[in-house]
């Protein structure tokens, strides 16, 4: 059996900035990555618009990926599994298939950083057949932009997520003719700029509270019935119509990929693990990061918090992570869906919470309070659901919980 203070399950972006992270910190690592080369979803992202923050220069997805790697590299501290997949994940024990068959690994600490997956049609009950044709948006995103496949020539797009808007220009560029974009929800899950620099600049509608009723096709697509939706989201059957397709593309969330670690404590809301200011979860040498534990909108972001989950990991693992007090609940209140983390400790300090809006905000503040005790306030000139927002405050004034709301 190897051991190792250590391991960091995915290569992606929280992955590799974890366990530089972790290295950095004094820790041996072992970074494990199931597929040929590490980088996850961004060496098929060939377009331009991350590494602003991180890098502070604006880089493809290739690119972003491309620069951590040659770090995780050249760095000595590190062992690299790719081609390795995780069987199973135990108490500070992984068991892994590689290439040199079942192995086992021990580690002080382990850090969970493997993603998310798609909504498929069957995750949202969407009714009609299942012909050719049929595809989610990170599919289409790999046949075009790696397998060089164009999957169709008339397209619809189900939901305004982030990857789903992008290949609305995408696939445009590529000669194919995008219809539409329906979203559900009256407001988009994706950011603004992507709705601008991907929808508005090649004329692509994007109809808000509107779906798909019915996908038809044998063995091709052939056309998708749609229409508005009630506050319910029940379909309004005098607004039916339809559009002509081969293509439906479907951006309509994603999952993280918790089956691994089902003995874990999940957000109801995220269904990512419930972690404390340290990302720990409620198994105390397990920790999770990036889009396992709630969806970034951007890449930055997923590698900013990767490198505090890495070094907290570290710290743990020489038994040097602060010392905790009372633990305090952080909580959702008015106008938001969820705050991350869900648990602080007693004692000085600052701290960054994350959160997501429920709705769209505009000249309002986010307030974290404790009781009467306003801890920290921050003006929002305006806000959206598919941006992430963070409040940086002093939890000292905590002894009870801390609420997060609009006021």
């Amino acid at each position: 059996m190897t051991e190792t203070d250590v391991i960091v399950i995915g290569g992606g972006p929280a992955g590799m900035s974890a366990a530089l992270s972790a290295s950095e910190s004094g820790s041996k690592v072992v970074l494990i990555e199931r597929d040929e080369v590490l980088g996850g979803i961004l060496n098929q992202c060939i377009h331009n618009g991350f590494g602003l923050h991180y890098f502070k220069e604006e880089l493809t997805g290739p690119e972003f990926a491309h620069r951590f790697r040659v770090l995780v590299e050249k760095d000595d501290n590190i062992t690299v599994l790719t081609s390795t997949l995780v069987v199973k994940l135990e108490e500070r024990c992984v068991q892994v298939m590689g290439a040199n068959g079942m192995e086992s690994i021990r580690a002080k600490a382990v850090i969970l950083a493997m993603g998310c997956r798609e909504r498929t049609a069957g995750n949202i009950s969407l009714c009609g057949t299942r012909p050719a044709g049929l595809l989610t948006a990170g599919t289409v995103q790999k046949m075009v932009n790696i397998d060089g496949k164009l999957v169709g020539k008339d397209i619809v797009i189900l939901g305004s997520g982030d990857i789903g808007l992008i290949m609305a220009r995408r696939l445009t560029l590529e000669g194919a003719k995008v219809h539409a974009v329906l979203e559900i929800n009256s407001t988009s899950s994706g950011l603004r700029r992507n709705i601008m620099q991907c929808l508005e600049d090649f004329d692509i509608p994007l109809l808000y509270g509107t779906t798909i009723f019915e996908v038809v096709g044998k063995d091709r697509v052939e056309g998708v019935w749609f229409g508005q939706v009630d506050e319910k989201f029940q379909p309004i059957e005098s607004t039916r119509k339809f559009q002509k397709c081969d293509a439906v593309v479907l951006s309509v969330g994603l999952i993280p990929e918790m089956e691994m670690a089902n003995f874990v404590s999940t957000s109801r809301i995220t269904s990512g693990a419930i972690v404390n200011e340290f990302y720990q979860t409620d198994h105390d040498w397990l920790f999770s990061c990036g889009n396992i534990l709630h969806v970034h909108d951007l890449v930055d972001n997923v590698a900013l918090e990767a490198a505090l989950a890495g070094k907290f990991a570290a710290q743990y693992a020489k038994q040097k992570l602060p010392t905790k007090g009372k633990p305090v609940k952080v909580v959702a209140g008015e106008g938001l869906s969820y705050v991350l983390p869900s648990q602080v400790f007693e004692g000085g300090g600052q701290v960054e919470v994350k959160f997501r809006l429920k709705a769209k905000v505009v000249k309002k503040s986010i307030v974290a309070k404790c009781g009467a005790n306003i801890l920290g306030k921050r003006f929002l000139l305006a806000g959206v659901p598919g941006e992430m927002m963070s409040l940086s405050f002093d939890k000292s004034g905590a002894t009870g919980e801390i609420v997060l709301e609009i006021v």
